[in-house]
């Protein structure tokens, strides 16, 4: 088995490591580069895990402004935060948070977290589903599943952290994920604390 270079560079920039640890990766894995970026990832998540304990009492404002002819004016702000002051004044970080509200006005999330949803309206999204289920004809027995599916699929949709982030060119994965691997890339717990989405013409919620 022979690691060169090229591959440490690759492993790099697709995982955002550093040499050593996408070198050690690489060599544990056998030199298979998808199983080294998943040993990078179970590291990072679990590094990650631990930061999410430490105060991120830093942090930046994201913005965007959407304004085009014949489209509705739609406006965001996202609270991003950090544990430094270096971190929050960084570019990558302040261009994260503006993408992150890029996102927030095309995808147009309810909550930031999956846990941020009320359990009210949870419930009433399992009665309407279990609802339509049986008038979809389905068998009792599986409706349990079904409207569990439906959840997910709705938490998906509404959840900041769960949604696909939709400039898939610059990051291919959820919101979450992106959150993570920029966390372990600067070295800080890293979260979205508030959000806030305007349009012209659409009544406050």
């Amino acid at each position: 088995m022979t690691i060169t270079a090229k591959d440490i560079q690759t492993l790099r920039h697709t995982t955002g490591s550093g040499m050593m640890d996408a070198k050690r990766a690489l060599e544990e894995a056998g030199g298979d580069m998808a199983r080294a970026a998943d040993i990078l990832r179970e590291k990072g998540i679990a590094q990650v895990a631990k930061r999410s304990e430490r105060v991120a009492a830093e942090g930046a404002i994201g913005s965007y402004l959407h304004q085009q002819a014949g489209r509705p004016v739609i406006g965001v702000l996202v609270e991003l935060a950090s544990e430094t002051d270096f971190v929050a004044k960084s570019e990558d970080f302040r261009r994260v948070a503006n993408d992150i509200a890029m996102h927030i006005a095309a995808a147009r999330p309810s909550w930031v977290r999956s846990e941020d949803v009320p359990d009210t309206i949870l419930e009433k999204e399992r009665q309407l589903s279990a609802a339509a289920a049986r008038n979809e004809g389905k068998p009792e027995q599986v409706i349990d599943k079904i409207v569990d599916g439906r959840l997910k699929k709705y938490v998906e949709d509404n959840v900041l952290y769960e949604q696909p982030f939709v400039r898939t060119e610059v990051y291919e994965g959820t919101v979450g994920d992106m959150l993570r691997q920029l966390a372990v890339t600067m070295g800080e717990n890293i979260s979205v604390v508030r959000f806030t989405r305007l349009q012209v013409g659409e009544s406050a919620a």
